[in-house]
């Protein structure tokens, strides 16, 4: 058992574990969010004895003793001059990253009252943002040190107050799911400014995100996936070691999906669970689902799973996809690999072209592109306690109503008992748009009969959520002696991937 303090008061720690998952799931503090769990991201960075650590890479057995600030623990008079700079300067956007920017913008202006703009960034380089470009942050720290030098009162806004306290949480959610409300809030006119609603408790780490949600009774929820061959025949499942390990309380399989096994936004063309006899088609499907009281226990339940492929042809670009003799990857939707095709005139563009001085063809590739939000993927399900045979869903997504429909079908049920809220969207960029963990959690949460938390890591996220198309472009232009563009001809090709 290991002793130490956290914002002030003594906590123990009865095994070594690690501190970002003690101090959220433990002592309930969530400011500190959880962006990789790798150390490279910056969201869950605390104070240890004044310096400012990633608490993911710190473990409680080498604490002992030691002093821990989280976001939480700062001063009444702290929170709001942080509150209200990084409002004042348009720093908040997606508002993940920003607990930890204050943390370590507290370690700077604690030792450096006034500092200057290359400290500031030196200071934040453990920090990563994907929405606001760094620059309204290292503002908001410099004018942060301007109110802390000036002292007095930060001149918070009545809105920015008024958010934090709706936004923010006199404590996590109850049974029925975590109440926001955002009515009352104060309101400017025409030409005037006006600090967004939820900066202050995005600022404060008090905006909640999926992963920050915590129900009583909750279980941890995962996939056991295809990771040997990018596409595979799934010949074998074994679940009965996961199913017998103690503290394991559902391991599902594609036999127990009571409604449809596909889903898809454009297509239904993506399996909920891989079935034996199906094929996997790109790295990262999953055979089993599985559902467990504790992150630990659910690991090693997903190591005891045994699943035996058969490796098949993988097509890898378009150009294998459209060869002769391809194999046909999604037959029950089509008898090509072609998802679609859009064919574009107007005018006429040849005569154009042969008219022109000049013409040039290139061709032109740009790869896949990862959106590398900074919240990975979170979803949280439980039995609907306001409709028995219902399901009630909380997500991170960018499209809670395609989320009920495809969870609907997938649980065979009417589309009015499935409801699903918004949490914040820590970062999506458009990639958040499809089905990720949303249904593997409503799966989990409708068989167990208790809340289900279903979260990726980074290298979950990172290897299955659906990417930028990457695209092969042959394209043509034309232009007269001054340069003016007279047309155009080109032929796009898109990769959308596995699925559609």
């Amino acid at each position: 058992m290991t002793g130490f303090y956290v914002n002030g008061e003594y906590v123990t720690s009865e095994a070594n574990r690690g501190l970002l998952s003690f101090l959220r799931e433990e002592l309930g503090l969530t400011g500190a969010k959880d962006g990789c769990s790798e150390g490279a991201c910056g969201t869950c960075m605390v104070l240890v004895e004044g310096k400012a650590q990633r608490a993911c890479l710190l473990d409680t057995d080498k604490l002992a003793g030691k002093k821990v600030t989280t976001i939480e623990g700062l001063s009444a008079r702290e929170k709001a001059v942080y509150a209200y700079a990084f409002a004042e300067a348009g720093a908040v956007q997606c508002g993940f990253c920003i607990p930890g920017m204050v943390i370590s913008a507290k370690a700077l202006l604690d030792a450096e009252p006034d500092p200057g703009k290359e400290r500031v960034k030196a200071a934040l380089r453990g920090n990563i943002c994907r929405c606001t470009g760094y620059q309204k942050i290292v503002q908001a720290v410099l004018l942060a040190a301007k109110l802390f030098r000036e002292g007095g009162e930060a001149p918070v806004s009545a809105a920015a107050a008024k958010a934090a306290a709706l936004l923010g949480g006199e404590g996590g959610a109850d049974s029925a799911g975590p109440a926001r409300r955002l009515d009352s809030l104060d309101t400017a006119g025409m030409g005037q400014d006006l600090h967004r609603v939820d900066a202050a408790a995005k600022t404060l780490g008090q905006a909640l995100y999926a992963d920050d949600i915590q129900l009583p009774g909750m279980l941890f929820g995962g996939a056991v996936r295809s990771l040997t061959y990018p596409r595979a025949r799934l010949l074998s499942l074994d679940l009965e070691a996961a199913k017998a390990l103690p503290g394991v309380k559902a391991v599902l399989s594609a036999g127990d999906i009571p409604g449809a096994g596909k889903i898809g936004h454009l297509k239904q063309d993506w399996d909920v669970l891989i079935p034996v006899g199906g094929i996997s088609h790109c790295l990262g499907d999953p055979v089993a689902l599985i559902a467990a009281e504790s992150r630990e226990i659910l690991a090693a339940a997903k190591a005891l799973v045994k699943a035996e492929f058969e490796e098949l042809p993988c097509l890898r670009n378009p150009r294998e996809a459209l060869a002769k003799g391809a194999p046909v990857l999604h037959p029950e939707i089509g008898d090509t690999n072609v998802l679609s095709r859009e064919h574009l005139i107007r005018g006429d563009a040849e005569s154009k072209i042969r008219g022109a001085r000049y013409v040039v063809t290139n061709h032109y590739s740009t790869p896949f592109t990862e959106h590398a939000f900074l919240e990975p993927e979170t979803a949280v399900a439980l039995p609907d306690p306001e409709k028995p045979g219902g399901i009630r869903i909380y997500s991170g997504d960018q499209g809670i109503y395609q989320t009920r429909h495809e969870c609907a079908a997938m649980l065979g049920l009417p589309e009015d008992r499935v409801r699903v809220s918004a949490a914040m969207v820590g970062g999506g960029f458009g990639g958040k748009e499809d089905m990720s963990v949303q249904h593997h959690a409503a799966l989990l949460a409708w068989s167990a009969q208790a809340p289900v938390k279903v979260s990726l890591s980074r290298r979950e996220s990172i290897l299955i959520h659906p990417k930028r198309h990457a695209m092969e472009m042959d394209v043509t232009t034309a232009c007269d002696a001054d340069g003016r563009i007279l047309a155009m001809k080109a032929v796009l090709v898109a990769d959308t991937g596995a699925y559609a």
